[in-house]
């Protein structure tokens, strides 16, 4: 279906989510033109369509035997498809088929592409169930949930495939409530308790299912990214939970070095010397990490690169860690983009690249 990627020896870029706007031509050209290779571009989506082109809708649109509706309180699973679930596989529908249409109109096939779905913890925080609520309150959802993404996966990955011929397609699986799932931090419907933890060690068995159906499915590369896309991905946990997601976060972390990814993508900021200690075991082994590194913050010009710079060298170096491993770092911005200007996002891009091209120079000098 797709072809490895080949080995890269520089330091990378790719978005994180969504891109601003309403228009997908405008967004295929931008994120084809912007991220060539060795970088990677993705299927652009644009949440500021509305109703199925939020990251929820959109992933869902790609379930297989579960279909949504939405209700005033969000997503909800449905006894069968409605205008909802269509409107959501039209909008996934018409961003493979106009990027098919830029790539070939240009004559510039990628040769990596990015795909990027809402996890298995995401849907079940996000979608309710029949009697409103929380899918992730029950055991048999959260299954029903993973294995039907798994199956949706092997379709979505065959028409991407396909408006992109011979392009290595990588899989970025987007799980920003997992340590707040984790600690039992997630509000139930009503917003008056919260929900039962998950067990780590059913997280870990989700995952590695995942990415294994994932490989099957002909993804020659899998990220699991733990940072908040800011894009309706679910709900905010309560105002207790950050203390208190600390370590959950840290469990999570370590369950995603563990389930067989390629690369795990994390939030810069949220990193302390332990995270990194973590990671720094996992970059010796060859695992990539996405750091999550460019703000994004509307109204704002991102900081230079030489200061991002300097706040991944030092770590880096702190603990010892060779420069000649550089490569196996992809930037990314802390978050996704679709909260922006066009041309704000374009700024946040644009210091990605150069700071990718920084840190390889680093790597090569």
């Amino acid at each position: 279906m797709s072809r490895s990627p080949a080995p890269v020896v520089e330091t990378t870029a790719t978005s994180l989510g969504g891109w601003p706007g309403t228009d997908p031509v405008e967004a295929a050209k931008v994120s084809l033109g912007l991220f060539t290779d060795p970088h990677l571009p993705s299927l652009p989506d644009l949440p500021s369509r509305g109703v199925g082109s939020d990251a929820i809708g959109r992933t869902a649109a790609m379930l297989v035997e579960l279909p949504v509706d939405v209700q005033p309180y969000g997503w909800r699973f449905a006894d069968r498809p409605g205008l909802d679930q269509r409107r959501a596989v039209s909008a996934l529908s018409t961003d493979i088929n106009v990027l098919a249409d830029v790539a070939g109109a240009g004559e510039i096939i990628p040769p990596s592409l990015k795909v990027h779905v809402a996890g298995p913890v995401a849907l079940a925080t996000a979608i309710h169930l029949h009697y409103g609520e929380r899918a992730l309150r029950d055991h048999g959802a959260r299954r029903d949930i993973a294995q039907s993404l798994a199956a949706g996966l092997a379709i979505h990955a065959r028409k991407v495939a396909a408006a992109v011929p011979g392009a290595a397609l990588t899989l970025q699986i987007d799980e920003p409530q997992v340590a707040a799932a984790l600690a039992g931090t997630i509000p139930t419907a009503s917003g008056y308790r919260t929900l039962r933890s998950i067990a780590a060690a059913e997280l870990r068995h989700t995952w590695t299912d995942l990415v294994t159906a994932a490989r099957e499915a002909g993804f020659a590369a899998v990220a699991l990214n733990l940072a908040r896309t800011g894009e309706g991905l679910g709900p905010e946990s309560t105002d207790e939970s950050p203390a208190a997601e600390d370590d959950a976060w840290r469990t999570a972390l370590e369950t995603a070095l563990d389930c067989g990814v390629d690369a795990v993508a994390v939030p810069l900021p949220r990193l302390d010397t332990r995270h990194w200690e973590q990671l720094a075991g996992a970059i010796e082994s060859g695992l990539g990490v996405w750091a999550g590194t460019v703000p994004v913050a509307g109204g704002q010009a991102p900081p230079s690169y030489s200061i991002l710079v300097e706040r991944i060298m030092r770590p880096w170096r702190g603990l010892g860690l060779a420069e000649s491993s550089l490569n196996q770092l992809r930037i990314t911005p802390e978050a996704g983009l679709a909260t922006l200007t066009p041309q704000e996002a374009r700024a946040v891009v644009t210091r990605a690249l150069e700071l990718a091209d920084a840190l390889s120079n680093i790597r090569n000098s």
